[in-house]
């Protein structure tokens, strides 16, 4: 049977094969440590799983509205208002199965054949392909290394089109782990204002910033950027709760009255419990999300220097989320490979340590690597790497 000509155009995740031979060897007995984790090492807060129980116990198993429990808006709300000073109401949020999904009926709404998405390289991987679901065509701007992987007002301007429909702003950023400043945002929502584009503003990784940076939402900086924004978040990284499935979005209520008509006939309502858990993870104690982001300050303060001490590595500090993005292009030609895929797949057999290739966040010179695992396992892997490119440079 021919599959629909909408699948068959997406790109395979390059994650999978690391991730499959990664498994292979561990069964085999394999001592593999792993850093491709796109999730914290924590388990989700005592008092949230408490909550979820109580949920079931009463009875709260059945379907809720699709745009989600009118508690839950409530409490999503006043999240914006105290942590951004925003105003949303209940008709301008939309609660989904995860901030993933959210997109995905995002840009299920909002696009047309044809329609244009502005996405920064390194991008997260999923954003072209659900952009390209939607019938849209990615257009790529290069984040540069040497502006920390952030887009300038100019190269913006110089990729809209009369089909330009929506740029996303990923901040902080999952490969790179870089906030953009206020200044930076206010210059880019300037030319987003001008030209009627729609700015997604993926804030994710809000929670998880360090070394004294701040983020910002460029929905806060006025009434007309609000707008023109809308924002995804949801309580996977910031109360470890990726597999509860609760992600949401704010602005617009024409659109999120779209979304939610499209969720009333694909998905029904997000998972009933999961939406118990996660009011109580927003309505509950906060300290357990700020221990958390203090132990991966600790893990990043301590593992950078030792990474960027190995030959051939460079790399961006980053100020949120918890990923470190090097460079290595230098270290796979001083070893002895021709691409950085090649290193990567080295790295696992010979080093016995999974980074993921940054040929899937679109910058094929550079590795992710997550630091969302023991300070132990992170400072064996690092040494590991470093005694792999010094034996292969000395060989």
């Amino acid at each position: 049977m021919k599959l629909a000509n909408r699948v068959m155009a997406l790109t395979p995740s390059t994650t999978l094969a690391i991730t499959a031979k990664a498994k292979e060897l561990k069964e085999k007995g394999e001592d593999v440590i792993g850093l491709g984790a796109g999730e914290p090492d924590f388990n989700t807060p005592q008092h949230i799983l408490d909550a979820a129980v109580k949920s079931m116990n009463e009875g709260h198993t059945k379907y809720t509205p699709s745009a989600g429990l009118p508690a839950l808006k409530k409490a999503i709300i006043n999240k914006f208002q105290t942590d951004q000073g925003l105003t949303y109401k209940p008709n301008e949020v939309i609660v989904g199965n995860g901030a993933k999904h959210v997109l995905y009926t995002l840009f299920q709404v909002i696009l047309n054949d044809g329609d244009e998405v502005i996405i920064p390289t390194p991008y997260w991987v999923s954003y072209p392909e659900q952009v390209k679901l939607a019938g849209g065509v990615p257009v790529y701007v290069e984040g540069l290394e040497q502006n920390n992987f952030k887009i300038t007002p100019q190269q913006l301007k110089e990729v809209i089109t009369d089909k330009t429909k929506a740029v996303i702003i990923n901040s902080p950023s999952n490969p790179t782990g870089v906030l953009y400043t206020e200044q930076e945002l206010l210059e880019l929502g300037k030319i987003c204002l001008e030209k009627d584009i729609l700015i997604v503003s993926d804030e994710i990784y809000e929670k998880l910033v360090y070394s004294g940076a701040k983020h910002v939402s460029i929905a806060e900086l006025s009434p007309e950027l609000k707008e023109q924004t809308i924002v995804i978040n949801g309580v996977s990284k910031s109360h470890s709760m990726t597999g509860w499935r609760i992600g949401y979005a704010a602005g617009n209520k024409q659109i999120v009255e779209a979304m939610t008509n499209l969720a009333s006939h694909s998905t029904s309502n997000p998972t009933t419990t999961a939406q118990y858990a996660a009011i109580a993870a927003y309505n509950g104690s906060q300290e357990p999300v700020e221990e958390m982001r203090q132990a991966f300050e600790k893990r990043l303060e301590i593992i950078y220097d030792k990474l960027v001490a190995i030959p051939g590595f460079t790399c961006v500090k980053p100020q949120g989320a918890f990923y470190l993005y090097p460079n290595v292009k230098r270290a796979a030609e001083m070893t002895g490979f021709n691409n950085v895929d090649d290193f990567v797949e080295a790295l696992l057999v010979e080093a016995k340590v999974a980074v993921i290739p940054g040929s899937g966040f679109g910058t094929p010179d550079n590795i992710r690597l997550s630091y969302a695992t023991s300070l132990e396992q992170l400072e064996r892997a690092v040494e590991r790497m470093g005694e792999f490119v010094t034996a292969k440079v000395n060989s």
